[in-house]
């Protein structure tokens, strides 16, 4: 899966059935300052509209973001997301083509640059996995009421 792609470590599935990926990513700091990060996307089919992105930034520091997996696809492609997590291709005619990822919490923003073909090549395993529009056929809704009713009467007493 890692293909010709530098920075990509990936494999199909990991030790708990639920596939990654991880990219040497690059956060914007500037015009041309530039810092490392490695990005690892998980899929769990279990919870299938999420693909949860651990950012490790060089020194050490993780950040978890869970991004919607639609918004993710769609975004290699055409702009996507609106408010904390957006993303859009950069120049696609070019020998490699990448996008961006802007992630706003608060006050603060960071800008990555990703690869798109490994990206897209794993996010479509993904949708193999679990296609589009098949995300909630496997949900108990009985028991999923019965916990939400639970909760707000546990919550109200």
């Amino acid at each position: 899966m890692s293909g010709n792609h530098p920075g990509v470590q990936a494999s199909r599935t990991a030790s708990y059935g639920s596939p990654e990926l991880t990219l040497d990513i690059e956060r914007v700091l500037g015009v041309a300052a530039r810092q490392a990060v490695e990005a690892e996307f998980r899929f769990d089919p279990e919870s299938p509209l999420i693909i949860c992105v651990e950012l490790l930034l060089e020194g050490g520091s993780r950040v978890l973001w869970r991004i919607g997996r639609d918004l993710l696809q769609q975004g290699l492609y055409s702009v996507s997301g609106l408010g904390d997590v957006q993303i859009w291709p950069t120049h696609p005619e070019r020998e490699r083509a990448t996008a961006w990822l802007q992630l706003t919490s608060g006050d603060m923003a960071a800008l990555f640059e990703l690869p798109v073909p490994p990206l897209a090549e794993w996010l479509a395993y993904t949708y193999e996995l679990v296609p589009a529009g098949r995300e909630l056929c496997g949900t108990d809704w009985e028991s999923a009421t019965a916990d939400l009713l639970q909760d707000s009467t546990a919550q109200s007493d």
